[in-house]
């Protein structure tokens, strides 16, 4: 049996956890010590004092990639060679010793049915659970860190194994708030391309109740497989169990949903036909507030704890936050799976300071006209629309692809090098490629609705056809209302615009000629924005404001831009209008007020001085 309590109790002995006496406040004032203790690389945090709850938090438990490795250290690397023998099943051949625990893996890979676990031991009220609240404006409290458990009405579990096709996401729940009945209901928030969603389909069509099981706490194991993106039909439970080390034990009464045996907490309920309730205001990990909309409501049946619980929570907001390490651990874990599934492409990446989805670099490969003197993009197309046609890899709203072959270093860590590449051989006329009236993802406010907007494929071949600009020149003109130029990276240039600049292609068309176009040395993209010298302060800052703030169909715009046979292109920089708009979700601030009260926390001294 496995306890959340132990595991914490282990961290503290080995140096990777400090416990804090203080009584803290679970609304903003937790959520503001975890940001500080993650942004300072400082260790978990047990917090032994909630003010009002009875339960202790647990937060930064995945806050390092080392400590993430550490929780996993027994199992990590037989999972990887799991992987790999999927990658190539001969290699179990070639080097026996290497791949002997790959049966045992895929037999841990089951999940285990028990009569009875831990997580049943006492039962409580919805209200009593830790009321976590991350950001201001909030719409209430949410669990951070859910396993949401379905199964598919139409594939039902039966005989021994007492499982059906089941799906365990991390789809956020709010817990309170305005719009719900106390004690009894809780907004379930998924967002498009989840499994929650096939499941909910399924039990509209058949007529039947969508039953759902959410649990906090257990193995870490349990927390990693609810946001793997494991192919529709592979059950998280087996992946989960391959992690832990062992089967993970699911109670299973009658025709009741299975229970996870080791869970520190369970909601159970069932999902309300034909209800829906606003859920939200959120501060989400693009570094927004995802607005109040409709969502599906859960009745609320049963709130189950073990007798030594622990809840375990996160805050997410703009990259990097602690869920900047799933991706780090899915990139290891799943990259090298990425050549079987899209063939011809070596690596794909969701940049994380960009907010994952609206940026996806992909390094592909050219391979069929190797003789061609001057290679346009044509495989690499091929190999983007793959891309966008793998579950949330659809949501990328700018994919940028080079290929490999023009220079085999390329590696999408290096992102600044990356953009050079890529810039520094890109045709504007030829290479840009957009989807209009498309989905993307949902947190996403810069497109023209819930879930709507644009995305834009741009792909570079050959041998460069410019070289970069370092730096602002002296005789360097902008339109007026244009102040302020910065060079985050060599061939971009970012400008603070002033004024209401509604035509960024004609009024740079209008000063361009001026600008020394002849020179060996040019500006490949020109970025819009409200605060040019923050914008350029850091690549991260660069990556969030460009590609956050845009709309590929909307904000796109060129010198010397034309329309040819419906392709649109232009002969000068690229332009991307990067500022706010109104119809944009606020950015995410904290509250000053809590600001002042962990100041004079870490003032005080004590275990969390030197991470606040």
């Amino acid at each position: 049996m496995f306890s959340l309590r132990r595991l914490v109790e282990e961290l503290g002995a080995a140096g990777h956890l400090v416990s804090i006496d203080d009584e803290i406040g679970a609304d903003l004032e937790a959520a503001e010590i975890q940001r500080r203790v993650f942004a300072s690389g400082g260790p978990a945090v047990f917090y032994r004092n909630v003010a009002g709850c009875k339960f202790p938090l647990v937060s930064n438990l995945f806050g390092t990639l080392e400590r993430a490795r550490y929780l996993f250290r027994d199992t990590y690397d037989a999972v990887r060679r799991a992987i790999e023998l999927k990658i190539d099943p001969t290699a179990a051949l070639r080097r026996p010793l290497r791949y002997w625990r790959a049966p045992l893996t895929a037999w841990q890979m089951r999940p285990k049915r028990v009569s009875r676990g831990a997580v049943l031991a006492h039962e409580i009220r919805l209200s009593e659970l830790p009321q976590i609240k991350s950001w201001p404006l909030d719409g209430g409290p949410f669990i951070t860190l859910p396993q949401v458990y379905t199964e598919d009405v139409s594939q039902p579990g039966s005989g021994k194994s007492g499982f059906g096709k089941s799906n365990l996401g991390m789809y956020r729940v709010q817990v309170a708030g305005d719009s719900y009945e106390t004690d009894r209901e809780v907004g379930l928030h998924y967002q498009i391309h989840r499994g929650i969603g096939v499941h909910h389909a399924a039990a509209i069509a058949a007529g039947k109740p969508l039953r759902v099981n959410i649990f906090v706490g257990g193995h870490p194991a349990m927390t990693l497989a609810a946001v793997m993106p494991l192919p529709e039909g592979m059950s998280e439970l087996t992946f989960a169990g391959a992690l832990a080390g062992g089967r993970i034990p699911m109670v299973v009464r009658g025709d009741a949903l299975p229970i996870y045996a080791d869970a520190d907490f369970c909601i159970t309920g069932t999902v309300i036909p034909d209800k829906q309730l606003p859920e939200g205001p959120f501060g989400d990990h693009l570094g927004y507030y995802s607005l109040a909309h409709n969502f599906p409501v859960l009745r609320v049946e049963r709130v189950y704890h073990r007798h030594d619980a622990v809840w375990p929570f996160t805050v997410v907001g703009r990259p990097p936050q602690e869920d900047t390490t799933f991706g780090q651990l899915i990139h290891e874990l799943t990259g090298p799976l990425i050549p079987t599934v899209l063939p011809g492409v070596k690596e794909v990446h969701a940049v994380d300071a960009a907010g994952v989805h609206p940026l996806l670099l992909a390094i592909g490969s050219e391979r069929y006209m190797p003789f061609h003197a001057n290679p346009r993009p044509q495989e690499l197309l091929t190999q983007a629309s793959a891309i966008l046609g793998q579950g949330q890899m659809s949501l990328a709203k700018y994919l940028l692809i080079a290929n490999r072959f023009d220079d085999e270093r390329l590696d999408l860590r290096e992102i600044g090098a990356f953009f050079r590449h890529l810039l520094s051989r890109v045709d504007w006329q030829r290479d840009l490629h957009f989807h209009t009236c498309t989905t993307i993802d949902t947190l996403d406010y810069s497109g023209d609705g819930f879930n709507m907007g644009s995305k834009v494929v741009i792909a570079a071949v050959g041998s460069p056809i410019r070289e970069l600009a370092t730096e602002v020149s002296s005789d360097l003109l902008l339109p007026e209302g244009h102040i302020e130029p910065r060079v985050p990276l060599p061939g971009i240039l970012v400008v603070q615009v002033t004024g209401p600049g509604t035509d960024p292609g004609r009024a740079f068309d209008r000063v361009w000629p001026g600008n020394s176009r002849n020179r060996k040395d040019e500006f490949a993209l020109i970025v819009l924005v409200d605060d040019s010298e923050f914008t350029a302060r850091s690549l991260n800052n660069f990556l969030w404001v460009t590609f956050t703030r845009s709309n590929p169909a909307k904000d796109i715009y060129g010198v010397g831009e034309f329309t040819r046979d419906k392709h649109w292109g232009c002969r000068g920089p690229l332009i991307i209008d990067a500022r706010i708009k109104p119809h944009h979700a606020p950015p995410l601030v904290e509250d000053p007020q809590i600001t002042r009260k962990v100041d004079a926390l870490a003032a005080r001294g004590g275990p969390l001085a030197r991470w606040l």
